[in-house]
């Protein structure tokens, strides 16, 4: 019979048997902790010491030749390492503790670069630029060019001279990470392939926030999703080239999407010359030019269901006279603008809630608070083919602009609501310059190319 001498006396010769055990794992943890636990060489063991005074590049530079040749990833145990000038092998598998394991870069040069690699892995690590000069070679704090897979996940990059992360030719994913503080771009991706750059923070760069560009217009098809870009300057000035959070030239097939992006000095998504674009899903606050805006030679752009909070414009799509056309722009929420840019505007102004052209529908958008107009349809003899239908617009300056200038093409403005336009509801313009009456009560007032009916003015 199970009684309580015979419990005690049974558990206690458990807690022998646990202690004993206890003691043989105690023996092979520290070995297993180092390096068998992640199946990883520890880099301690081979002579790169977290806290040392000395720069360990010629150690570091072994180590990942080493791992190389083994195929083995690498663990940094958390500290400080002071290393430049390294080139990656074919091959990286580099870990350390995230927030805790930091690679200072010791100055003349660059710290990292890559080139023509199979695969690089880096994860959990803090990559410090320490705002040193950088060679006039080096792109980035991370130069990574024609890379197969690249992976940077739950990374910290801070203080490069340049670029943070520079990719070239690279496939991959960059996610998870924080980068700050760079002089130039955060991420600046050019001639990607299948590229994805999400869940990442981007604030406080000098010039722009994620770049994804191109040498020549072609498919790119990166996704931009799910990241915070904040506080984006332009200190090497420009009138948009610079100061976007984030911004496609060239690129074809992107989409960016989910994107909380807030106080850039210009746009806070910026679209050039880039075609079967998608821009949806983002909140876009106090942007000093244009919030979300697709110029120049493209063809094909979504921007759908997206909050403009505070901007000099609102979204533009346009720059027909270079060849930019076919359009959708829904759902989307436009407010709080300001005549004030950046730069002196070119006419009409600052203070427009939504500019197209060509070949684009505008519908189910409000507008509120545009002191300019709450939508400009077309640009002197730039409109064609444009249908605005069931939108919102409160508090403008002039409700609906349309073009009619000889050469302009059709528009259908059609049930909207337009409430508290002060300079009228719908005006035709020949180009900045008002030259009808309210085409709200008119009609198209003899202007064949417009269609203008069953709109609400309050």
């Amino acid at each position: 019979m199970l009684n309580r001498r015979t419990l005690l006396t049974g558990t206690a010769g458990f807690a022998v048997i646990g202690l004993a055990l206890g003691k043989a794992s105690a023996k092979v943890l520290p070995g297993i902790e180092k390096a068998s636990m992640r199946g990883s060489i520890d880099a301690t063991e081979l002579g790169v010491r977290p806290g040392a005074v000395d720069d360990q590049s010629k150690a570091f530079a072994k180590l990942l030749r080493d791992a190389t040749e083994r195929d083995l990833p690498v663990f940094l145990p958390p500290g400080t390492y002071v290393v430049s000038n390294l080139t990656l092998p074919a091959r990286v598998r580099l870990s350390g503790v995230p927030g805790a394991t930091r690679i200072v870069y010791g100055g003349n040069g660059y710290l990292m670069m890559a080139e023509q690699a199979e695969h690089i892995e880096l994860s959990g690590l803090v990559f410090d630029g320490a705002n040193r000069w950088m060679a006039d070679y080096a792109q980035g704090l991370l130069d990574v060019r024609r890379v197969a897979h690249l992976v940077i996940d739950n990374c910290q990059v801070t203080g490069s001279g340049k670029n943070g992360l520079a990719l070239e030719h690279v496939t991959g994913r960059i996610e998870r990470s924080d980068i700050s503080g760079a002089a130039d771009a955060g991420i600046y991706s050019v001639e990607a392939g299948s590229l994805e750059i999400s869940g990442n923070t981007v604030s406080d760069c000098g010039n722009g926030g994620i770049l994804v560009h191109r040498w020549q217009q072609a498919e790119d098809g990166t996704i931009v999703s799910g990241n915070r870009v904040q506080r984006i300057q332009a200190r090497s000035g420009g009138t948009g080239q610079n100061g976007n959070g984030i911004n496609t030239f060239r690129a074809g097939n992107v989409a960016i999407s989910g994107n909380i992006v807030s106080d850039c000095a210009f746009s806070a998504i910026r679209a050039n010359s880039s075609s079967n674009l998608q821009v949806t899903g983002n909140t876009c606050s106090r942007s000093g030019e244009t919030a979300l805006y697709s110029e120049f030679s493209f063809e094909g752009v979504i921007i759908g269901n997206n909050i403009i909070d505070g901007a000099a414009n609102g979204i533009s799509i346009v720059n027909f006279n270079e060849g930019g056309r076919l359009g959708v722009c829904s759902n989307n929420i436009v407010r709080n603008l300001s005549t004030t840019g950046p730069y002196p505007a070119d006419a009409p102004g600052f203070g427009v809630g939504i500019s197209v052209e060509a070949d684009t529908t505008v519908s189910g958008n409000v507008v509120e608070n545009a002191p300019l107009y709450g939508m400009q349809i077309g640009w002197g003899s730039y409109l064609r083919n444009v249908v605005a239908t069931g939108n919102i617009i409160r508090k403008a300056g002039t409700g609906i602009v349309v073009s009619v200038v000889e050469g302009a093409g059709t528009a259908v403005i059609s049930d909207n609501v337009i409430d508290g336009a002060k300079n009228g509801a719908i005006i035709g313009q020949r180009w900045a310059e008002p030259a009808t009456g309210d085409l709200a009560s008119l009609g198209n007032a003899g202007y064949a190319h417009l269609t203008v009916e069953q709109n609400h003015v309050s």
